[in-house]
């Protein structure tokens, strides 16, 4: 521990943290811009500069480590020039449409231009060029040049965190710009759409490719039979967007809302996840008991999927062949939901409200598909249905609580927790359980603590029915690539594998509401969302996926039993090696 004063406050702090760090857990607020806890800690951006005593020049608290004496001002006439005249010269560079900008009144830029005081630009200018083209081919993602502000967040969510790495900064200078190389756009690149990038831009610079306009349009065709859907981590993110506390589960409050909309149904994705654990627990246990292919590995993450298509194509054999939950819902929706109400399946807009930017990819690839329509016609992000809610004038806060519709109904807990690092896994070893013991574990025995948490990679071992079942949970790209390569290697072996292309899950998926630096770099995303996400599981009467009443009457009537040739035909699908993008 050492000794410091901040603006005259003595503190007691542990040698070597950095000065952005001691003043936060003082309650003193310094501005930050590019700084991104445990992800972008570069000192670029120059808005944490203070003034240290003795020093002739400010200093970048984010970077700087305190030691003992160290005596810091971060808010003296000096520091308060020079901040306010980095800020007028990035707003004199920058793309200043606010008032159409998706990230209106949710932009770091726009927060510290009022709290900084900023009523002109002096440096005009430097703004006197030619717009640069706006990158809009990918089905997930939009990338705006001229409202990037080089924090290099993007870059570094890219690089170091998922190692996909296909943006990064290019020219020098003030030529200096965030890009693909040769000045590709992202879908000529190996992007995996996870939208992990839009989630830590603080300006919009990166945002979503929406699917509003559509979606509002299939809403008001009487032709159409609008259904919505909603992903496990939509409800524990979207309370976020009108003010209620993160962790907020505010399921009842989404569903009124969305049917407010217009809609005619609406659905939860938690029964195809449901669903999914019938049918990638019955493959797995065909696996291990005929010699199939091992590690059977999960393929509800079509990120992961598409990375493992670019850099991992002798693991391809390895995945499930099961559809991604809501793809399996949209397939249900249009065979069986049609046939049982007598709905015609080409008149059936499935609408799937995701917390993934991915899945909007992963909707228009030509497999996922059955009898020539698509699954799903379009994805909206947790911020779209945010926004459609906005849009619509609704009181969200005070709306009260509906039910899913039926004849789909409520889903079970087991589907809940799909949306945190680790459910999927979780739930499948509840249903495998079962199966393979012939009895019912009891209510005390079915939730796996070892699979669950945010740290990045997770082994058990655990035993069924006297066999040793050797599971592994990756979240996050970069560590994918790590448990990848150490199978590869040789250095480990297990049966069954579930990976997520964003860290933590779902929950902190790149389409979820998005939270600014002074946020998500000192209250972990993950794990409150995630906490919410068991808490509604054990608050659910039924918690184990092969309990889904929906569920079994889908089997009984349509399907037959899990794995069988229909249910292959409309549930599964097949990944291949991508030797282009």
């Amino acid at each position: 521990m050492v000794n410091i004063k901040i603006d005259g406050i003595a503190l007691q702090v542990e040698e070597g943290i950095t000065i952005l760090e001691a003043a936060k857990r003082a309650n003193i607020k310094i501005p930050t811009l590019c700084f991104l806890k445990d992800i972008n800690e570069i000192g670029a951006c120059r808005m944490c500069v203070v003034e240290i005593k003795g020093a002739r020049a400010l200093q970048a608290a984010c970077v700087y480590p305190v030691a003992e004496g160290l005596e810091v001002f971060t808010n003296s006439e000096k520091v308060r020039k020079a901040r306010r005249v980095t800020l007028e010269l990035i707003l004199s560079n920058h793309d200043r449409s606010c008032l159409t900008c998706p990230r209106s009144e949710n932009c770091e830029l726009q927060t510290l231009a009022k709290e900084l005081n900023i009523k002109e630009i002096r440096f005009p200018a430097l703004a006197e060029k030619d717009p640069m083209p706006i990158d809009d081919m990918s089905p997930s993602i939009v990338r705006n040049p001229n409202k990037c502000i080089l924090c290099r967040r993007c870059v570094s969510m890219c690089k170091n965190v998922q190692t996909v790495s296909v943006i990064d900064t290019m020219e020098r200078g003030f030529r200096t710009v965030v890009g693909c190389a040769f000045d590709k756009a992202l879908v000529q690149t190996p992007c995996v759409a996870c939208g992990q990038c839009i989630a830590v831009c603080p300006v919009g610079a990166l945002t979503e490719k929406s699917a509003i306009d559509d979606v509002w349009a299939a809403i008001a065709d009487p032709k159409k039979h609008v259904v919505f859907q909603t992903a496990p981590a939509v409800r524990v993110s979207i309370g976020e967007a009108f003010g209620m506390p993160i962790g907020s589960r505010p399921t009842g409050k989404m569903v009124t809302a969305i049917r407010m909309l217009g809609v005619d149904k609406v659905f939860d994705t938690n029964t195809g996840a449901d669903l999914t654990i019938m049918e990638e627990g019955t493959e797995l246990l065909d696996r291990i008991k005929n010699g199939g292919k091992l590690p059977m590995i999960t393929s509800c993450s079509p990120g992961w999927i598409k990375f493992c298509e670019h850099n991992y194509p002798d693991f391809l054999d390895n995945l499930s062949s099961c559809k991604s939950p809501h793809q399996m819902l949209g397939a249900v929706l249009k065979t069986y939901y049609a046939e049982k109400m007598g709905i015609d399946p080409a008149s059936i807009y499935v609408v799937s409200v995701m917390p993934c930017t991915a899945k909007k990819y992963e909707s228009k690839r030509s497999e996922m598909k059955v009898n020539d329509l698509c699954d799903v016609d379009a994805v909206l992000t947790t911020r779209e249905l945010a926004q459609m809610i906005k849009e619509s004038g609704i009181d969200f806060v005070n709306l009260t609580d509906s039910d899913f519709d039926n004849p789909l109904g409520n889903a079970s807990g087991a589907g809940v927790i799909f949306g945190a690092t680790g459910g999927v896994m979780e739930a499948a070893l509840r249903t495998v359980n079962d199966v393979l013991t012939g009895e019912e574990a009891p209510v005390e025995k079915i939730e796996y603590h070892a699979v669950r948490g945010v740290e990045g990679i997770k082994e058990a071992t655990v035993n069924i029915a006297g066999k040793d079942i050797r599971v592994a949970v990756a979240s996050g790209l970069g560590n994918a690539r790590k448990l990848l390569d150490s199978i590869r290697a040789g250095e480990a072996d297990y049966d069954f594998i579930e990976i997520m292309a964003c860290p933590g899950g779902c929950v902190n998926g790149g389409g979820q509401i998005i939270q600014p630096s002074s946020i998500r770099s000192w209250t972990d995303l993950r794990a409150v969302r995630a906490a919410a996400a068991y808490q509604e599981d054990c608050d659910l009467p039924i918690r184990k996926s092969h309990h889904n009443p929906f569920v079994k009457a889908l089997y009984d009537e349509y399907y037959g039993e899990p794995g069988s040739e229909k249910a292959h035909h409309e549930l599964h699908t097949h990944y291949y090696k991508r030797d282009n993008y």
